[in-house]
């Protein structure tokens, strides 16, 4: 099995200006259980009964530094498959140069720049102004041609205008990080992320995680995500899902064990050799 969704963080390591950041609460809520080490060892513990996961790039101050730190924690465990999406800001002057140095790491697969986080947060980022930006979409395109996916987060009322963005550079593999984030829980809410997800699903190149849900709603079970589990598995089919713990993040609302259980009993069993591994793998060629 394959986790296609995970961060790791050593504090001694890497600085994380976001992380350190004490008594300020997040979109995902209070950081601070998780303001400590997390290493591999611990994740592996927290993830019984896999075999290799997916990095994913949690804020550091220098992207490249923490891409080599992930880089190193791959080389020390050569019996755990760990591939890694790195950040690296798509809009710079010196792109070139920035991946060229990305794409002397092997374990190297992606890139992500995050485009929404949540609406309170990105009124004050204004990342959200990346899908107007021609620099992006030329980043987009180039990362593309060097054979780099691209993990997308956004929020629903984004998506529309990314599709559009997306549709124009077919040869770009994406990962929708979290489901496309469904802020808003209630059944109006879910009815038009429902809606507004369907612009990425209909394209191929698009494929989904099942992650990230409870950073929305701590208080999340089985049946209250099982509207968008099913959904994402009806627009996306087994082969473009693929699961991701979103772990340390969502520790924050449950133990690993409470949330695999709860996919694994909402995902139809013939769906998850897909989801649980096949999907991630083929996706992050590990």
């Amino acid at each position: 099995m394959i986790d296609a969704h995970h961060h790791l963080w050593d504090l001694k390591a890497v600085h994380y200006p976001w992380l350190m950041a004490r008594g300020v609460t997040r979109f995902f809520g209070d950081p601070t259980p998780i303001q400590r080490d997390y290493l591999l060892p611990e994740f592996r513990r927290d993830a019984t009964g896999f075999h290799g996961s997916v990095h994913i790039q949690v804020g550091a101050e220098d992207g490249l530094k923490e891409a080599r730190w992930v880089q190193s924690v791959a080389d020390k465990a050569p019996d755990w498959r760990l591939a890694q999406v790195v950040f690296c800001d798509l809009t710079s002057a010196d792109l070139d140069s920035q991946l060229d140095a990305f794409q002397t790491l092997p374990s190297l697969r992606g890139l992500r720049q995050i485009v929404g986080r949540a609406p309170e947060e990105d009124a004050l980022s204004g990342t959200n102004t990346l899908l107007q930006s021609d620099a992006f979409k030329d980043g987009l395109r180039e990362a593309a041609a060097r054979g780099l996916s691209f993990d997308l987060q956004l929020t629903p009322p984004l998506m529309e205008a990314t599709a559009k963005v997306l549709s124009d550079i077919p040869e770009l593999s994406v990962a929708l990080c979290h489901a496309g984030s469904p802020f808003e829980r209630s059944t109006e809410g879910l009815a038009l992320w429902a809606s507004q997800i369907s612009d990425l699903a209909a394209l191929p190149q698009v494929s989904c995680k099942l992650s990230g849900l409870g950073m929305f709603d701590h208080g999340w079970s089985a049946q209250s995500i099982a509207p968008i589990v099913e959904k994402c598995l009806e627009l996306f089919g087994p082969e473009r899902s693929m699961f991701g713990s979103n772990f340390p993040v969502d520790s924050l609302s449950s133990s690993y064990a409470t949330l695999l259980s709860a996919y694994q009993a909402l995902i139809p069993h013939r769906m998850h050799p897909a989801v649980f591994g096949e999907t991630a793998r083929a996706f992050y060629r590990l």
